[in-house]
């Protein structure tokens, strides 16, 4: 999306009869029963079963090469499980939560009944346009809303598809897909939904939160930033380079929760190195017309990482080529390590997204914390070490929006946990039971019957009220 400037006059009015609509029925349906819900999300897990294909090959045709298995692992295995997780769970979910009345308030009960907020709006990035499309949609259906989905213009054949595809199990009045361009973004996150999610960069997330200020409407953002990787004096240099080797290099690194940069306890820089490239080469013994390696999205994303290699040159950097007699033709960019960086260099200062790994030497962990407190707080922080006291460590004194130890990227796919980011990388929560919260109105009721108690508590004031207050709160 680019700024408002650019957006076309008749993008908002060609955008609104579809909102329209959904509030419509909504209006007609405000809370949809359980086995309702339900069918839907039956319906959604049968056509990503019965399409896997089509949608493989559909990213496939966005990325020039997007790994088949890739698509599995990373986009429908997770959509699948959200899925399945919602469904088992919708019920007790959609309970309303007893709470307690103070004693001064008896005889009276309390409960917060969770209430769907009407239309949401998703605008989905390009990185993983199905997963990052299926968990707000699960989350959104689940608790009982309407829903736009806003698909990027740089991933058009999964985009045509999911559009293709959804509009044949659902009416667009429940769930629609829209197709567009910048200006198209733009006025959709103009939009006043109950509630909008977006993932992204952090810059359109400020275009989009300013947006959706107009009409007071809620935003969950999914930003990103640099996420760092922490390795630790003591841990095997193998475990933890394999492990970040596959964080960095799913998706050639086109994941909003890749380890951005390591920081290497220096004496440890040179065999880590070595052993990143083993594990790297283990995965792909070539990149050039591997099927098990994914291509840049697109001219453009690839240009801007060669200017962060270009950069980076200038200012000093030394760039080891892990595949120094192979040619990398196209949109593949194979893995690069980068050593001796610093803060003047543009890789270190933005989100890379791509499968460039700068090292950044410590000598003690608490340096390491200093250096990652020191910046924006990242979406995921991954810690590499079996030192109890040092993972706790590592807990209390970082702030972000999710936590490895010992693995990354991983804890996203955790039904059960809450994904977010912090400050920069993001706000709000979803995934699982936080989904539903999020998408839903924690409407907190009080009720009570014919007795009223509250008679003491009413005018004209006198000893009859002081001698409660003191006999409940005071003695």
């Amino acid at each position: 999306m680019s700024a408002r400037l650019h957006e076309q006059p008749d993008a908002f009015a060609l955008l609104e009869p579809l909102f329209l609509d959904q509030r419509q029925a909504f209006a007609s349906n405000p809370m949809p029963p359980a086995a309702q819900r339900r069918q839907w999300l039956k319906s959604l897990r049968e056509l990503l079963v019965s399409e896997q294909q089509a949608l493989i090959e559909a990213l496939r045709s966005d990325f020039g090469n997007r790994s088949a298995d890739e698509t599995l692992l990373a986009e429908l295995l997770p959509s699948l499980q959200g899925i399945q997780y919602a469904s088992r769970h919708l019920k007790g979910w959609m309970k309303a939560s007893r709470r307690k009345v103070g004693p001064a308030f008896q005889p009276a009960s309390a409960k917060v009944v969770y209430q769907p907020l009407g239309v949401v709006g998703v605008i989905v990035p390009w990185n993983y346009p199905l997963f990052l499309a299926m968990g707000p949609l699960v989350g959104a259906l689940s608790a009982g809303n309407r829903v736009m989905l806003k698909l990027s213009e740089a991933t058009p054949a999964t985009g045509l598809l999911l559009k293709r595809l959804l509009e044949r199990v659902f009416p667009t009045d429940l769930v629609c897909v829209v197709l567009g361009e910048a200006d198209t973004g733009m006025a959709f996150s103009r939009l006043p939904f109950d509630h909008l999610l977006f993932t992204g960069a952090t810059s359109i997330g400020r275009q989009v939160m300013r947006a959706a200020a107009d009409n007071l409407t809620p935003v969950t953002l999914e930003l990103g930033g640099k996420s760092p990787a922490i390795v630790s004096h003591e841990v095997p240099l193998k475990d933890a380079a394999e492990r970040i080797a596959f964080g960095k290099t799913l998706n050639a690194g086109q994941t909003c929760v890749a380890p951005d940069y390591v920081l290497v306890p220096r004496e440890r820089v040179n065999a880590f190195v070595e052993a990143y490239r083993q594990a790297v080469l283990s995965f792909y013994p070539q990149v050039q017309g591997n099927p098990d390696y994914t291509s840049i999205i697109n001219d453009r994303q690839l240009a801007r990482l060669n200017r962060y290699l270009d950069d980076a040159r200038d200012k000093g950097a030394q760039v080891v080529d892990l595949y120094p007699a192979q040619q990398h033709p196209g949109r593949c960019l194979a893995p690069l390590v980068l050593l001796g960086v610093n803060e003047e260099m543009t890789v270190m200062q933005d989100e890379i997204f791509g499968p460039l790994l700068p090292i950044v030497p410590y000598q003690h962990l608490d340096e390491a914390l200093a250096y990652v407190n020191a910046r924006p707080r990242p979406l995921a922080l991954y810690y590499f070490g079996y030192d109890k006291g040092e993972q706790q460590r590592v807990l209390e004194h970082t702030h972000s929006g999710g936590v490895c130890l010992n693995d990354t990227l991983l804890h996203v796919a955790q039904d059960d946990l809450p994904f977010g980011g912090v400050g920069p990388s993001g706000m709000g929560h979803y995934h699982g039971h936080e989904g539903f919260l999020t998408f839903s109105k924690a409407k907190g009721v009080l009720a009570k019957q014919r007795f009223n108690a509250a008679k003491v508590i009413y005018p004209p004031y006198g000893k009859a009220l002081q001698k409660l207050v003191y006999r409940l709160f005071i003695r």
